[in-house]
């Protein structure tokens, strides 16, 4: 029963030579090697304990698999590596040497190929505890669901913490001051901004590069954004200090809406019209962006108008004198709850007509597709 005994690890190449390094002769020469270079490397250590366990094994084959990529592209040379094994030894077995936990993460591509017996990982022993607990950690930060379901309401706990004690006036600032930084770093680690920084200049260089019409949407959309929100806070400001905070917001909500509704709605067209350019057609979901964007605007309009009309905050809403045909029509005041109601019924009529225009949009793009088909 012939047993292939592989050593798994990522890291510079030890030798000029193409990889997988097989035979005793071979890996002693890389473990020479490696030592001389840099004595503290744990590969040592990896490359050591592949050449005991294959001493230790009858009919046994000493391998050593390696790639410098730890993207899928080093994955797939591994699983090469493996495959060239596989077919020139015809192991019945194999038993994978790893030196860290990341490394580990490759013995499914052994597994999938030749059965595997045991797992050997090998850690120096001064460093276990020390390791240990950065894979640990290291794993914990890489889990999408931990990041969420614990960092991220901590973050918020520590940014409202702070905030708290300045209502309060609280003596212990300095301390709501370092929650507050504390929670701004668990956001940041949580919610993923150091990734989404790290791929925004590539996705702003592409989009560049290939032209894309939504690059200057979402600047405008940005610019009306701020301008929505400069609107909304002298909305508000008019107002005067006396005024209740609810108040205040409900005021910078019904100034800042248009403006954001432009926005959302020229960010949705933009999009709508790169995925027309890049796949000449258009998708339900595309099209009907645009017509929800109005649509919440004019229920959120809406609905702070009424509350301000309901505080007396706002002048009630006139409908001046309409002439229709030989009738006329005296000019009349609208009631908050008739005025909400009109906006109500816009906002269910706009986001009708989006959902019957992508319906259509999509019956046609079938039947096209369908006749071509034919």
């Amino acid at each position: 029963m012939s047993t292939l005994v592989v050593c798994l690890y990522r890291g510079p190449a030890l030798s000029a030579s193409t990889p997988p390094f097989v035979g005793r002769e071979a890996v002693e020469r890389l473990v020479t090697s490696a030592g001389i270079e840099d004595p503290e490397d744990s590969r040592v250590n990896c490359l050591l304990e592949g050449l005991r366990v294959a001493r230790d094994i009858e009919e046994s084959t000493v391998a050593v698999v390696t790639t410098a990529s730890d993207s899928v592209g080093g994955d797939r040379e591994i699983a090469g590596q493996i495959d060239q094994l596989v077919r020139e030894y015809d192991p019945d077995s194999a038993v994978v040497v790893v030196d860290s936990a990341e490394d580990e993460r490759l013995v499914p591509l052994v597994e999938s190929r030749v059965p595997v017996d045991a797992v050997d990982r090998v850690v120096v022993r001064q460093a276990r505890d020390i390791e240990s607990t950065y894979y640990l950690l290291k794993q914990f930060l890489g889990d999408e669901q931990l990041r969420k379901t614990v960092l991220v309401p901590v973050g918020v706990a520590l940014l409202v913490f702070p905030a708290l004690l300045a209502v309060f006036q609280s003596p212990t600032l300095s301390l709501g001051s370092i929650a507050a930084v504390l929670g701004v770093f668990l956001l940041y680690k949580g919610l993923r901004i150091d990734t989404l920084l790290s791929n925004l200049s590539e996705r702003v260089r592409a989009s560049l590069y290939s032209g894309q019409v939504s690059l200057v949407t979402y600047v405008v959309a940005g610019g009306l954004a701020l301008a929505g929100a400069f609107v909304g806070v002298l909305g508000a400001s008019e107002l005067g200090t006396a005024t209740g905070e609810l108040i205040l917001a409900t005021q910078f909500v019904h100034d800042a809406i248009p403006w954001v509704t432009g926005a959302a709605l020229i960010a949705s067209a933009g999009r709508l019209l790169d995925e027309l350019i890049r796949n000449d057609e258009l998708g339900t979901a595309y099209v009907n962006l645009p017509f929800v964007a109005v649509a919440v605007g004019l229920a959120v309009r809406g609905f702070s108008a009424y509350f301000l009309r309901l505080t007396d905050v706002s002048e009630p809403v006139t409908i001046p004198e309409i002439a229709i045909g030989t009738t006329e029509v005296d000019p009349f005041t609208l009631a908050p709850g008739t005025h909400l109601a009109v906006f109500i019924l816009a906002s269910i009529v706009v986001s009708l007509i989006g959902v019957r225009v992508a319906a259509y949009l999509s019956s046609a793009e079938y039947t096209n597709q369908f006749s071509e088909g034919a």
